[in-house]
């Protein structure tokens, strides 16, 4: 009977240790408990900071037209386009940062925009069109074309989360990847930056703490790599005994049962 009750025992706590939390399962724990003011003040989102590689449509407007037109890349694409017969190449409307941060902009030459947001990238370009060369301060507006994260590990559909509009945060990009496997680890977020020098950051984020909402690290950087590791009850299943181990404990094993047969033999 005693010893009924210890093997109940004993699969009672392996049941329990191999099964989470269930208060690490929700996303953002009491997150209606926060504070208005608190949300009110991360209510805008943070613009992407520029780095090599990123393709940038710009519009500059105003309204004078035609004194607009030389300083919008689609006006010469147009011409091009009618002169060669090609008009399906619709990267050739936007502008490529290279390597040294810096794009080719009509009228104005080389301009450096690595490490700008997009906000003062616009403001920049409106700079220095205006007063220059025109007399009413210009709108310009920018977007990256090709904006995108990368999610693996745990979740539904690893692979690439892209944002038309240039702008995409964790909640979201997770919601793309088909959300987090049950078995999925909630608690510790990993996210890889790359940094407009290139340098590279590592950051962690927790799902279940509702201050994710207003942290830095909710809204995403492009080329950002979203990992989620399994939680330990994932991991303890996915053990496998290294072959050494496995065939030394059966050579025990055996070996014990000799031994054993032996001593009953003998007495």
């Amino acid at each position: 009977m005693k010893k009924s009750s210890l093997l109940m025992l004993a699969v009672i706590a392996i049941i329990l240790a191999s099964c989470g939390s269930g208060k690490e399962v929700p996303y953002l724990i009491d997150a209606n408990k926060l504070p208005q003011d608190v949300l009110n003040a991360a209510a805008r989102m943070n613009d992407p900071v520029l780095m090599p590689g990123d393709m940038l449509q710009i519009n500059v407007s105003g309204p004078d037209a035609e004194a607009i037109k030389p300083f919008n890349k689609s006006e010469y694409v147009n011409t091009t386009s009618i002169n060669t017969g090609n008009s399906q190449d619709n990267s050739i409307y936007f502008y490529l940062v290279d390597n040294n941060g810096n794009i080719e902009f009509p009228m104005l030459g080389t301009l450096h925009v690595g490490g700008m947001t997009l906000s003062e990238m616009q403001e920049h370009i409106a700079a220095q069109i205006f007063p220059r060369y025109l007399t009413v301060k210009p709108g310009v507006e920018a977007r990256i074309q090709n904006f995108r994260v990368f999610t693996l590990g745990e979740v539904g559909s690893p692979g690439v989360v892209r944002a038309p509009n240039g702008r995409l945060n964790l909640l979201e990009a997770i919601s793309q990847s088909g959300d987090l496997n049950i078995k999925g680890r909630r608690d510790n977020i990993m996210i890889v930056r790359t940094n407009a020098d290139g340098s590279r950051v590592v950051k962690t984020v927790n799902l279940n703490d509702p201050k994710l909402l207003v942290s830095p690290d909710f809204n995403l950087q492009q080329n950002d790599i979203i990992y989620v590791e399994p939680n330990s009850s994932q991991a303890r299943a996915s053990w496998s005994m290294p072959p050494g181990l496995s065939l030394g404990l059966s050579l025990l094993g055996t070996l014990m049962s000799v031994t054993t047969f032996v001593i009953t033999l003998t007495k």
